[in-house]
């Protein structure tokens, strides 16, 4: 590569981090940074307006596309979860039934947060609702306000290595193009592909394990470090008991919308965006009967399940007269969409269906204008060369191509200190990706072991979001920098188990392979 070229994308990436740092909206950065580059380099000779052309196409592709479909569906999901008051019924029934003991509000924290990550996968609002109803009663009890920090805060950030996560969501898609884009480079022009349901099923254990981490860190706490994680007061252990009853009354809606999206993916019933479809019908009934009214929520649940396993495991296997299989399916189904339609009437009665929908309008179009800005910085990087600047980088780091991804998750970790984890997937993950797959690495490896270091990008300081989120819900009395000394722990902790999967890649590769 010439000296012109190397100025040009030494330029870009200058442009990029200083219009980035001054606070204007990503998307316009990515897009308006590299077309005035491109402007620029034609203005000179030093670029080909022929890579121009294919912005059309690129944006295209991206509406087109059926796996982004699922973004808005599992984003209206968990919004209307968040409605639905799922999160302060959990965080009551097992803070209830662990937190008589010493450390067990931590533990409770660490389950809810599992739960809400598997059902709502947003950050803010998991960090939010357990700051507001969990953090004054640990401090009442005496907590270490740092311990109570990290344990908010790394619990809400589960939610992006947990299925269905939109981390993994977004990542399919870029992997998925740049395994293919590998596999074409080499000369097999009938490349393999890399699905959303293969991530979900390689993130599952590395995110149990994380959780297994985070609840392992908190029991040593309560041997070695007692004063910070103490029981509660004798006056408030009466009241902290529960039945059984009332615990699964709390915990089987959710569960059951769990198994049925992520079974639904990974048994091959649905895809991916008909699983998410499932899921926000699901939120919408939990939302509409409330705790009050739970049982019809379980009821129509139930129906509907009747009708999957009818359609796809009774009568896929059984030959039945078509009219006897359908009447069959459809009263079941009638039954569900009796029980939808009075759930939606109710949420839009309360208003939760309006700011759900703008919500899921927001975030969904953030991210899709963030990509149709990233896939014009990748056009213009692509036509200064930057391709061949990467693929050389990487090929000449001393140790091999496993030496090359330590170094780039290194990298990544460190933009995670001043990117969101969207800027990274759509720049940097198409840049880097093609050269290391071409290197031989398993891409479903390579795609957990990014959503592992991009999960560690929400607790960085000073711009990690969870941070952001529990700063705003936090009393005033609880400092920075307990909050930024409190994560700390728990990033050590996403470091470790990012490097057991690391140097043990069957842990996120043998389910999906085992399903295939």
């Amino acid at each position: 590569m010439d000296d012109i070229h190397t100025f040009y994308l030494v330029a870009l990436f200058a442009g990029l981090l200083i219009c980035l740092m001054s606070g204007f909206p990503v998307a316009f950065v990515l897009g308006g940074v590299s077309l005035l580059l491109a402007g620029v380099g034609i203005l000179f000779q030093h670029f080909d307006a022929s890579f121009l052309a294919a912005i059309p196409q690129r944006i295209y592709a991206a509406m087109t596309n059926d796996v982004l479909l699922a973004v808005p569906l599992f984003v209206f999901m968990g919004a209307m979860l968040e409605r639905s008051g799922i999160a302060s019924e959990l965080l009551d029934g097992i803070g209830r039934l662990f937190g008589k003991r010493r450390g067990g509000l931590g533990f409770a924290i660490t389950l809810v947060g599992a739960l809400l990550a598997a059902s709502t996968g947003i950050v803010g609002a998991t960090v939010t609702t357990m700051a507001l109803l969990s953090l004054p009663v640990m401090l009442k009890w005496g907590y270490s306000p740092r311990l109570a920090a990290g344990s908010i805060c790394a619990a809400g950030t589960l939610g992006q290595i947990i299925p269905p996560s939109l981390v993994l969501v977004l990542l399919a898609d870029t992997i998925s193009s740049a395994y293919q884009k590998a596999q074409l480079a080499q000369g097999n022009f009938s490349p393999d592909t890399v699905s959303i349901s293969d991530l979900f099923a390689g993130a599952i254990v590395p995110g149990l394990l994380m959780v297994v981490v985070f609840l392992t860190y908190q029991v040593l706490l309560t041997f070695f470090r007692p004063d910070t994680c103490p029981p509660p007061p004798e006056t408030e252990v009466e009241e902290m008991k529960i039945s059984i009853k009332s615990l699964l009354i709390r915990l089987v809606p959710p569960l059951a919308l769990i198994l049925g999206v992520l079974g639904s993916i990974l048994g091959g019933v649905a895809t991916p965006t008909e699983s998410a479809s499932i899921g926000a019908a699901g939120a919408v009934l939990l939302a509409g009967f409330g705790s009050e009214h739970r049982k019809h929520a379980n009821t129509a649940l139930l129906f509907l399940a009747a009708a999957v396993f009818l359609k796809q495991l009774v009568f896929g296997n059984v030959e039945v007269p078509i009219l006897a299989e359908r009447i069959s399916v459809a009263i079941p189904v009638l039954v569900f969409l009796g029980y939808f339609l009075v759930a939606l009437l109710r949420v839009f009665k309360t208003g939760a269906i309006s700011s759900t929908a703008v919500e899921t309008v927001r975030l969904s179009s953030m991210v899709f204008m963030i990509l149709i800005g990233a896939a014009m910085l990748s056009l213009v990087f692509r036509g200064f060369g930057g391709d061949e600047a990467v693929q050389h980088l990487i090929s000449n780091v001393p140790g091999g191509p496993y030496a090359a991804l330590a170094v780039v998750l290194a990298v990544m970790f460190l933009l995670g200190f001043i990117l969101d984890f969207i800027e990274i997937i759509f720049v940097i993950v198409p840049t880097i990706a093609p050269v290391l797959l071409m290197s031989g690495i398993d891409p479903i490896w390579l795609a957990i072991l990014i959503s592992l270091n991009l999960q560690t990008s929400f607790l960085t300081p000073p711009f990690g979001f969870a941070l952001f989120y529990f700063r705003s819900a936090a009393p005033p009395d609880i400092s920075t920098r307990n909050i930024y000394l409190g994560v700390m722990p728990f990033i050590g902790l996403q470091i470790l188990v990012l490097i057991i999967v690391a140097f043990i890649p069957s842990i996120s590769t043998w389910l999906p392979y085992a399903l295939r």
